[in-house]
């Protein structure tokens, strides 16, 4: 009973070690345009092994955890560095304290600039893609004070097959004003003195009346 169970185990261990040595080996496996090892054109039937890399399912291995490494941000460090995480220098030193002998500075000065808040340059504060957002922001403007949003296409005949939509000036039955084409002023027939219009008469310059009558002492005309 003992070696019943001892070689019904060893069978189990080698048909697991066989299973998993056909997963391992699951791309040997003849395709549709390529014979596998096991199944060469030269033999009259294929090798066992064809049938066992069948029936198995390919190894997959594991993927590796990838551990998220901790990156401290700027934020952080302002946050860190903010007037709560370090003493402030409004804080007096005891009214009893010496004076340190020597030519050393005052230990307020010394705190206030050793605890001073974090002042970032420009280059640390703006985004690296500061360019980018700019261009869209500006792409953006310009998108709302379109009046169009088609684009201008000169040279296409992209609106040629659109119906010609006439202006209400042109299209209407009352037709156009007449003012400031044929006329610059109303005119009010009720309000005529008499039928005809006045005469503008101006007097002439006695300069431009004389031109080419008068004569000089030699006797040229001016």
């Amino acid at each position: 009973m003992q070696e019943r169970e001892e070689k019904k185990a060893n069978l189990e261990r080698e048909e697991k070690k066989r299973d998993y040595q056909a997963r391992k080996m699951h791309y040997l496996l003849s395709t549709a345009q390529i014979p596998g090892i096991y199944n060469s054109p030269f033999r009259t039937e294929p090798d066992p092994w064809e049938l066992q890399l069948q029936k198995a399912k390919p190894l997959v291995h594991p993927r590796p955890q990838v551990k998220q490494m901790y990156s401290p941000s700027l934020t952080d460090w302002l946050a860190c560095t903010s007037a709560h995480s370090f003493p402030q220098s409004k804080f007096l030193p005891p009214i009893t304290r010496k004076k340190c002998q020597g030519p050393f500075r005052d230990i307020n000065e010394v705190l206030e600039q050793r605890y001073k808040p974090l002042e970032p340059t420009l280059r640390v504060a703006e985004p690296f893609n500061h360019l980018k957002l700019s261009r869209e922001e500006l792409r953006r403007k310009e998108w709302v004070q379109n009046v169009n949003d088609k684009m201008f296409l000169p040279f296409s005949s992209y609106h040629k097959n659109e119906k010609y939509i006439p202006s209400m000036h042109s299209s209407s039955k009352y037709g156009p004003d007449s003012c400031g084409e044929q006329h610059f002023r109303s005119e009010n027939p009720k309000k005529w003195i008499c039928d005809k219009d006045f005469q503008t008469v101006l007097p002439s310059f006695d300069l431009f009346s004389k031109y080419g009558k008068s004569y000089s002492k030699a006797g040229q005309i001016i």
